[in-house]
Parts: C-alpha cells; sequence; structure tokens
C-alpha cells in the first residue's frame, strides 16, 4: 500500500485507498464520516478518506492553486459511488442537487466536449452557448454556509479523450479557459470522478468463488484483487499524465446483506416521511413486517445491480401497488396499512385499517417564532384561517414565556432569532415538551452542526419563501403521524 500522503504530482502512481485498511487519516472528523457512513451505507471505509480533504479546506490549508481534492470511484454499479457525492451535498449544502454533474456519456463525441467550454468568439451560436463549465455554474451548486463545489463526471469512461485531455488542466492547476478566453477557477472545489473501469472483470472475479453469493462481501483477499483489476483498467485507459493528477483511487466493494437490509430500513423511513409530508391531512402510517423486508431484501438482491435493482424492487412490489390503492381511495386518511408477506410468500400484501380517529384535534396550539413582524402577522392569519390556535413571538425570551404558561403542539421556529437560534430553542422546548413538534425555518441551508441536530430530534426545515398550504399541510402531517403514534402505544399497553 502506498503512502496516502503523497502528493500524485511527484509520485509514479495515483495512490491507491483500500476500503478496508483498519487504520484511518490522523485527525478524521468522526462525526462527518458518521454522517456520511449513515448516508452511504455500506462503504464507511471508503467514504471516510474524503473527510481530510474537507478538513483541510475548512482550515484553510489546502493546497494553493489546483482542486481541493480529485477523486476517481471505481467499482460495481449500485454500489453508491455517484451517492457518496449526493449525500456530501447534503450535509455541505442541504441538498443533494447541490452538484455540479456532467454525464459523460453526453460528449462520446470530440466535437461535444466543446459545450463544456462554449464555442468561441466568431463561430455561429457563440452567444446563445452557455459553456457547461463555468463560474457562474460552480457558483450555482454552492451556498451561502458552504464555498466549496462539488463537481461530478459521472462515468468518465464513456467521454471522448478530448474530456480527459481537458480535465488535465483542471486537476492539475484549477485552471479552465473558455471558448471566449475566459478562465475558470476551480481552486475551491472538489471533484469526482465516477466509473464502471473494470466493473466486468471484477464481477467474473467474484462469480467463480466457491460459497459466493448475491448480497455477500468478498473476503480481504479478494478485495484486494478487485482493487487490483480495477487500477489497471484505470491505466490502460488513460494517460500517465492523467492517473496522476488524481489524489485518490477508492474501490467500492459489492455490498454485503447487512448493508442491503440497512437500505431497505431507509427507503421504508423514507416513504413513511414522503407520504406525512405529501399527503399531509390524508396521510397514514405504514407498517412493514420483517417478513416483508426480508421478501423485498431477497427479491432485490443482486451481485451485479447492487442497491439499484433493490431501489426498483421496493418500488414494484412495495410503492407502486401503494399508490394504486391511494389513487383509487382504498386507503382511508388516518389508517393504518400493513404491508406483508402473502399467504403463498410471492407477493407482498396490502391491509388497511379503517381511520382511527376524526382529524386534527380541533384546536391544535401552535408557536411562530420569527423577527419579522409583518411575517409573524401573515402566519396568525394564516393558520388561524386553516383553523389553529396560533401564539406569536419575535425572540427566544418571548416565546420560553409563552411555553411556560400555554400548552403547544407544534412550533414553527425561525433559525435566526435576535436573541438565539431556533435551533436550540427547538431542543429546549421538546426536551420539556416531548412530543412537542418542532418545525424550522430559514431563508437559506443550515450550517453543518445545526442540521445534525435536526436530524438527531427529528426537525423538519421549510425553506423561505414558502406556500401557505405547505405550512397548513406539514403542520397537520405531523399532528396526525403523532397521534397515530400515540394510537399504537396505547392498544400495546
Amino acid at each position: 500500500m502506498e503512502d496516502h500522503n503523497i502528493d500524485p504530482r511527484e509520485a509514479p502512481a495515483s495512490p491507491v485507498i483500500d476500503p478496508g485498511a483498519s487504520s484511518g487519516p490522523p485527525g478524521e472528523d468522526h462525526e462527518l464520516v458518521e454522517r456520511l457512513s449513515s448516508k452511504v451505507v455500506g462503504q464507511r471505509e471508503a467514504t471516510r478518506f474524503i473527510v481530510p480533504y474537507l478538513q483541510m479546506h475548512q482550515a484553510g490549508l489546502a493546497p494553493p492553486g489546483r482542486p481541493v481534492g480529485v477523486f476517481l470511484l471505481l467499482g460495481p454499479t449500485g454500489t453508491g459511488k455517484t451517492r457518496t457525492v449526493e449525500a456530501l451535498a447534503e450535509i455541505l449544502h442541504g441538498s443533494e442537487k447541490n452538484i455540479l454533474k456532467i454525464d459523460c456519456g453526453e460528449f462520446q463525441s470530440d466535437h461535444e466536449v466543446a459545450k463544456l467550454i462554449g464555442a468561441p468568439p466568431g463561430y455561429v451560436g457563440h452567444r446563445e452557448t452557455r459553456p457547461l463549465l463555468s463560474t457562474q455554474r460552480l457558483a450555482e451548486v454552492t451556498t451561502p454556509q458552504c464555498s466549496l463545489a462539488l463537481v461530478l463526471f459521472d462515468e468518465i469512461e464513456k467521454a471522448a479523450p478530448a474530456l480527459s485531455t481537458l480535465l488535465l488542466g483542471i486537476l492539475d492547476k484549477a485552471r479552465l479557459r473558455l471558448g471566449d478566453g475566459t478562465e475558470v477557477d476551480f481552486e475551491q472545489s472538489l471533484i469526482f470522478l465516477t466509473s464502471n473501469l473494470g466493473a466486468r472483470e471484477m464481477m467474473r472475479e467474484l462469480s467463480p468463488r466457491v460459497g459466493f453469493s448475491a448480497g455477500v462481501a468478498p473476503s480481504d483477499d479478494v478485495a484486494d484483487r478487485l482493487e487490483s483489476i480495477g487500477l489497471a483498467a484505470v491505466r490502460r485507459r488513460f494517460s500517465p499524465e492523467f492517473v496522476n493528477r488524481l489524489d485518490v483511487v477508492i474501490t467500492y466493494r459489492p455490498l454485503d446483506e447487512a448493508a442491503l437490509s440497512a437500505i431497505v430500513d431507509q427507503q421504508v423511513v423514507e416513504l413513511t416521511r414522503h407520504v406525512t409530508t405529501r399527503l399531509g391531512p390524508r396521510s397514514f402510517e405504514i407498517d412493514v413486517t420483517p417478513d416483508a423486508r426480508r421478501f423485498l431484501l431477497e427479491r432485490g438482491t443482486s451481485t451485479e445491480y447492487g442497491a439499484r435493482e433493490l431501489r426498483r424492487t421496493f418500488h414494484r412490489h412495495l410503492v407502486q401497488p401503494l399508490a394504486a390503492r391511494v389513487a383509487s381511495g382504498g386507503i382511508a386518511p388516518r389508517s393504518r396499512v400493513r404491508v406483508a408477506l402473502s399467504a403463498d410468500g410471492t407477493a407482498l400484501s396490502i391491509e388497511s385499517t379503517t381511520a382511527t380517529a376524526p382529524g386534527a384535534p380541533e384546536e391544535t396550539h401552535v408557536l411562530v417564532v420569527d423577527d419579522n413582524v409583518e411575517l409573524l402577522a401573515w402566519f396568525e392569519a394564516t393558520l388561524t384561517r386553516a383553523g389553529f390556535v396560533v401564539f406569536t413571538s419575535s425572540s427566544v425570551a418571548g416565546a420560553t414565556e409563552v411555553a411556560a404558561r400555554e400548552h403547544l403542539d407544534a412550533a414553527l421556529l425561525d433559525y435566526v432569532l435576535p436573541d438565539g437560534d431556533g435551533v436550540a430553542l427547538g431542543v429546549e422546548l421538546v426536551r420539556e415538551r416531548p412530543g412537542l413538534s418542532v418545525i424550522m425555518m430559514s431563508g437559506t441551508h443550515l450550517p453543518d452542526e445545526e442540521t445534525a441536530t435536526c436530524e438527531r430530534y427529528d426537525f423538519p426545515l421549510l425553506t423561505k419563501p414558502f406556500l401557505a398550504e405547505d405550512v397548513v399541510r406539514l403542520i397537520e402531517g405531523r399532528m396526525l403521524h403523532n397521534q397515530a403514534v400515540a394510537d399504537r402505544t396505547t392498544s400495546r399497553d
């Protein structure tokens, strides 16, 4: 194993990270590693080597004159390569869409690569052609709390050789000259390249193994062989100059059964949250039994397609039948939907119980905290028309006084307050009043620490501006969810 700290511009070959190595980079941010690992299931040892480059950027110690980090992610499809970049965007910017993504399959001819830098002056369409790699595009994927742009070249091996040549300047000097002569600076960026190079050879290496089956992770010696196969494929496809500009080459391992099972659990949680958010007062509870989860896992396990096949199976056997029942009126609001394995074990059965109670409580008490007086007035009028009892405050101190004397069911808290922040206030309120639904509001994405706190306490975020119906629907959905949980607890008791 080569030294991970070696400068790739001086090394004879790009450093290769062994995702199975037992020791990690010194001083790694364990909280960030945990958050990345929770979003990219089964690849903890791969994602942890991205964190030191983020630390260098945050400390202001990233090497000048080049991108903060350049990563080549290898491995079979469906193992989490693209998902890693999306998860990082969620953590840094609050949304997986904050990525400048280039689908290299669209640039298989040299003349198509020219779209990335735009036509030079004098060429037809010069003024109408907007370069895909530009300062403006980089700025569009950054946010006020993080100036680091994530740039993804997906399936780099599909692009014409001209793209590799174009990338040399970006990867080495963090500079790209556009068709009109202007320069784009990539110094404040993380560059990710994903590739399936060597994937077929990797699958052939796995297939003959005695005892190997879908969903079973390869042993360490087989994993080492996969890394060698991937790196050899990279060196056959790209020039030494290109390979030598990579900081890290990471080979993703096939997902084992534990990782795939965790992905099923994630999908169930995401589906439940989606139903609550989108349907509001028409939402319902979803209970997926262990047998049903095992059915999805067995049907969706694929060595060749990884987590992608599992997601297709989840949609085909659960989401689509559930959507058909909702569209036909077969699931009543506030009902409980039980997803179980059918009697013959060949499909999932979806059973809906009768609604547990009438709609949301007649009097739902809501506290709104924001230092914008006009917005508070709008909230009070809007929520009162929707049938809520509304209390307002423009400060943390005022909100604390209201909470001390009034019964509250929900609280809408602005993040920036004159005497504190909404996240800290929300944590204080739920600790004193378990069961209180807290909803955060902000005109921008929250910093990493506050985002992690919101995830831990299940505080959804409303990004300003938003519609009145969004607020009402979210509050009603949270109230119905809390009532359903209370009903289930009571029935068990």
